[in-house]
């Protein structure tokens, strides 16, 4: 039987290669996924455990401590016997100036100590370490885009938001720090950092020497942590690892989605496969197989199959991790290019994944195999999937009670659920609920939807038309299982263009609500703004009103809170947060309002008395109402009057300006620039800004989530070309008869084109139709007051764009149904 079966797979290799395509590119994505993050991870180390190479030991502060290193430690830790060389490391904020006059990026620069010597850890890309108090380095990458070269004088504000002038004297790859690498920073020498920064504390002190780990830690006390550099480079790897962690979780959803897909695709070509070929396993029972050896040969191709798949899987997982870390160096400089990492592991879970799969979605093929009776297999046979179709009375039980149970759950997390992440898991629930539901009931579906979906290329295309469309609605339960794993990647990327744009329009309402105003200004280092901002922007003609925010740390009730308000003629007009309890007019002297996290807090329920630490001690604040979070309010806020009797003068945090309609937006723009422009910290963000870079982010997130869906899409259209490639060998004899009655080669050609279009769009159909479902609830569960929005274009281009891969898929079939002889196809059996 083994011999027969490995007759039938060279036999029907052809047919199998579309099989073995799609576990490949499945296996290919779950293989490179780590081929990638394993090869991140071995870089990572790398550039750790060389730098920790210029360390002997290292004392850092316990996991637990907030306050760093106590600068005399350095001294004392110089003192050691054996000690060549300390130096204690210094971070904080310290805002780069551009050549335009404003902080670059939009959160500061980091302020980093750079010693020279051999604890300098950083490499020097150009120049040299800054060796006095006027000189500075910069991070190579926004040297480099902000235009600056060694040689260069730059502007650094300090802690204290005073700017200072340095000279450039290098450029630095400061990649083995995080916050660098994500924020950018400038160097100093380490006293002149300290100076920068305003820090109090070392965040470590490295040292050069032959001196003991264990007189280190006799010196250093208890609450510190000490390593050696190698143990330092290792701790360090491991952290930043945990980024690769996220990153290869997150490709691994997508990958078991593409898996999905791949099962599906899998099982409807087995299917095909075995009702092919149900006269020769009947001609093998009858000459002696047994229904198990039947069963056992099925799953001996399919295992065959999955090897094959994953073995190529693999091998192009290499090439696409290889891929992917070539495109993250470009985007993020500090991940270097090495030599990809294949792993045992990766080779191990690639081939039983790809078995697996296999195997198991073509258990159900295997075992319809043997269920059938040797002499009525052997008799005339119908195409499978042909004749009078019923969905059955369990399948239909099935689909219905599904159906059923997804709505209810799907509706219950929209409407009834409080709003937020739970609520969102039970949408997700039930999305894959119903889609089980649609799996089940799909087939009875098929004819209706190829009805609509045929409808203009039955009218179009002539006879191939009307052709086409009988063929894909003739057999529901091929149809059905062909389409259903395209339904998956489209019905997920329309999922999230609705959720992507209903979290645009949600956001530009809630602005333009809470806050109609044409411009924001705050400090990119959430230090407060000079009042003299505000005094300015109110002379500035076309202005119509400004409003400052101001907001002070305190206590209340004996715990660290924060009290905000704002200009008082701001309510009701500009500052219209959103009230779950009491209104804005109940705002009063000796009151406040709260947001809804304050339910959550003993002591903070409306008509309750805060006791509030203010300049004059102990004062009770009445809480009037609560209102809502999203907006630009958090916290508890009390009127203006009050807030400075409370606190004083305090400047403000943020200042809104609304303009006038009189005055243009460039005008408008140019005038509160040229207030701003005095204070370099000051970020001038337009509404306009907001909601691009609002608009940009989601959409850049929506591309990723496509990207990654799209392999989904590929491998279900690799099932329509292989459910397309099977059915132009089952149906040999009828394209020949059709030929001999007058079809041309391109009418053919054309008739398995539009059959496929049809598939396709059927698949785009219903997935887009559960997309914009379970898009709309998911959207309703997300917050109160949610915006729905369809994104019609982008539906309509998901549609269109399957019709296309659609007419692409069937290429290879169709001409291979359009070059074959019409007198040998006749003479077929």
């Amino acid at each position: 039987m083994l011999k027969t079966t490995l007759a039938g797979l060279r036999a029907h290799k052809l047919r199998l290669l579309l099989t073995a395509v799609a576990i490949t590119l499945g296996v290919g994505f779950i293989s490179g996924t780590f081929v990638l993050t394993d090869t991140m991870n071995k870089g990572v180390a790398k550039t750790f455990a060389r730098s920790a190479d210029k360390v002997d030991v290292a004392v850092v502060p316990d996991e637990h401590a907030t306050d760093g290193l106590p600068m005399p430690l350095l001294q004392k830790v110089r003192s050691l016997p054996g000690v060549t060389d300390a130096q204690g490391a210094v971070k904080g904020e310290a805002a780069l100036v551009g050549k335009n006059g404003k902080t670059v990026g939009d959160f500061p620069t980091m302020g980093m100590s750079v010693p020279s010597g051999r604890l300098l850890r950083y490499d020097i890309d150009k120049g040299r370490p800054p060796s006095n108090g006027g000189e500075t380095v910069i991070d190579s990458k926004v040297a480099k885009r902000e235009g600056f070269t060694v040689g260069d004088t730059v502007t650094v504000l300090d802690a204290e938001n005073r700017p200072h002038r340095f000279s450039v004297v290098g450029l630095v790859d400061f990649g083995i720090d995080q916050e660098a690498s994500i924020f950018g920073a400038v160097g100093f020498d380490p006293a002149t950092a300290v100076r920068m920064t305003g820090q109090k504390n070392y965040q470590e002190i490295d040292i050069a020497g032959t001196v003991p780990t264990a007189a280190v830690k006799a010196a250093v006390g208890p609450g510190q942590r000490v390593y050696t550099g190698k143990e330092l480079g290792a701790k360090l790897a491991k952290a930043a690892g945990a980024d690769t962690e996220i990153i290869r979780a997150g490709l691994l959803i997508f990958a078991l989605v593409a898996m999905l897909v791949s099962a599906l695709v899998i099982y409807n070509t087995f299917a095909i496969l075995v009702a092919q070929r149900m006269r020769e396993m009947a001609l093998l029972r009858c000459v002696g197989a047994t229904r198990r050896q039947i069963f056992g040969g099925v799953l001996t191709e399919s295992a065959v199959v999955g090897l094959t798949g994953s073995l190529l899987g693999i091998a192009a997982g290499v090439g696409l991790g290889q891929g992917a870390l070539v495109l993250v160096s470009r985007l993020n400089g500090n991940v270097a290019l090495t030599a990809p990492s294949l792993a045992p592991r990766t080779v191990l879970i690639g081939l039983a994944v790809g078995v697996v799969v296999t195997v198991l979605s073509a258990m159900l093929p295997a075992r319809a195999a043997t269920g059938v009776a040797p002499v009525q297999a052997l008799r005339a046979e119908t195409e499978p999937g042909g004749g009078r179709f019923r969905l059955g009375v369990r399948r239909t039980a099935a689909a219905v009670l599904l159906g059923a149970a997804g709505l209810a759950i799907g509706l219950y997390g929209a409407l009834v659920m409080q709003k937020g992440q739970t609520a969102m898991f039970a949408v997700a629930f039930s999305g894959c609920v119903f889609f089980l539901a649609v799996v089940a009931g799909m087939p009875a579906l098929v004819r209706p939807l190829g009805r609509f979906a045929g409808a203009i290329p039955a009218r179009l295309g002539g006879v191939p038309g009307r052709l086409a469309v009988a063929n894909a609605r003739r057999a529901p339960r091929r149809t059905a299982t062909t389409t259903i794993a395209l339904t998956v990647g489209v019905g997920l990327m329309s999922l999230f263009a609705v959720v992507a744009a209903s979290g645009k329009a949600t956001a530009v309402k809630e602005l333009d609500e809470q806050f109609p105003v044409q411009f924001r200004i705050a400090a990119q280092n959430a230090e407060n703004l000079p009042a003299a901002l505000g005094d300015d922007l109110r002379k500035r003609p076309g202005v119509e009103q400004v409003v400052e925010m101001r907001d002070k740390e305190t206590e209340v009730g004996g715990e660290d809170a924060s009290i905000t308000t704002v200009t008082a003629s701001a309510w009701g007009t500009i500052a219209k947060p959103k009230m779950k309890t009491g209104s804005v007019s109940d705002l009063k002297p000796g009151t406040a309002l709260v947001d809804e996290s304050a339910a959550n807090v003993p002591g903070r329920q409306v008509a309750e008395t805060l006791q509030v630490r203010t300049r004059h001690g102990v004062v009770p604040v009445k809480i009037s109402g609560m209102y809502e979070l999203g907006g630009q309010f958090t916290g508890i806020v009390v009127p203006e009057a009050d807030f400075v009797r409370y606190f004083g003068a305090v400047d403000p945090a943020e200042i809104f300006v609304k303009t006038g309609d009189a005055i243009s937006a460039d005008r408008a723009r140019a005038a509160v620039d040229q207030a701003a422009q005095p204070y370099p910290a000051a970020k001038v963000e337009s509404t306009a800004d907001f909601e691009e870079q609002l608009e940009n982010a989601i959409d850049m997130v929506l591309m990723i989530f496509g990207g990654l869906l799209g392999l989904a899409i590929v491998i279900a259209l690799f099932g329509i070309a292989n459910t397309l490639t099977l059915s132009v060998v089952e149906r040999t004899r009828e394209s020949a008869l059709l030929r001999a009655l007058g079809l041309t080669k391109r009418q053919l050609r054309r008739m398995l084109s539009i059959e496929a279009v049809v598939m396709a769009v059927i698949g785009a159909l219903t997935g887009v139709a559960l997309g914009i479902a379970f898009g709309w609830a998911a959207t309703r569960a997300m917050t109160e007051g949610a915006v729905f929005a369809l994104p019609y274009l982008q539906i309509v281009g998901f549609v269109v764009l399957a019709g296309l891969a659609g007419t692409l898929a069937a290429v290879m079939p169709a001409r291979r149904a359009a070059g074959t002889s019409i007198v040998e196809s006749l003479a077929h059996d």
